[in-house]
């Protein structure tokens, strides 16, 4: 089944550049030109892959991106001038998967396409037990579904296999350097801003008090790590 990608940018030419360089990889692409419309044709199209530009009319990326969370998970790669940081960390927070800065090479783009894509493909898990709890929270292999004290937790697909490499770690710490070459890809592995975000927003959803975490500490100057709980 072939791969659908949506492009949502304003500029013409990186419009253009992005359809032409998906193509190559047999991607089918639709095109959007201001998050309005993208709305529209995501709602009527099976959608894989979002490639958003920030700045746009009527409805820009942030806002869009927002509005596509309220229902979806769907992936979304986030596209930034140079050396806007802010605006990447403000992506990732919103959920966007991934970002890109213009300019930016087709190696590039198609390696990031290729590496979300990986991510959202959650693996069927071999162990034999399917479920993992770890205080109040519960993790339904079988079913990639996540529970905190009873109630559903929804997860972006980078936010699972993050969460999955942890449980599968307990009681380890482990690097920035691991975590980012594991769950992203070794071409991401100094990549730490979008794994601090990411660690972030996992808190948020999974810890009753995100700044007092029980799941997902920090060891300073070691890295991260899921605590063995007594009983565990």
């Amino acid at each position: 089944m072939t791969t659908q990608v949506l492009v949502v940018d304003d500029e013409p030419r990186y419009q253009r550049l992005l359809e032409a360089n998906l193509r190559t990889e047999n991607y089918d692409v639709l095109t959007s030109g201001d998050g309005l419309t993208a709305l529209d044709v995501f709602s009527a199209n099976p959608i894989d892959l979002v490639l958003l530009d920030v700045m746009m009319p009527k409805l820009d990326g942030f806002a869009t991106l927002q509005r596509i969370r309220e229902f979806s998970n769907v992936p979304v790669i986030i596209l930034t001038a140079k050396g806007e940081e802010q605006d990447r960390v403000r992506g990732l927070d919103l959920g966007a998967d991934d970002y890109l800065v213009k300019p930016f090479s087709a190696t590039e783009l198609l390696a990031r396409v290729r590496a979300v894509l990986r991510r959202s493909q959650v693996a069927q898990e071999t162990t034999s037990v399917r479920f993992f709890t770890h205080a109040n929270l519960k993790i339904d292999f079988a079913r990639a579904e996540v529970w905190r004290s009873g109630q559903s937790v929804s997860l972006s697909a980078t936010e699972y296999r993050l969460l999955l490499q942890f449980a599968h770690n307990i009681g380890k710490v482990q690097t920035a350097e691991e975590l980012l070459s594991s769950v992203w890809g070794p071409e991401y592995r100094n990549d730490k801003e979008i794994l601090w975000v990411s660690i972030a927003r996992l808190r948020q959803k999974l810890e009753d008090d995100p700044h007092a975490p029980r799941h997902i500490i920090t060891k300073s100057g070691l890295g991260y790590m899921m605590p063995s709980l007594e009983g565990d």
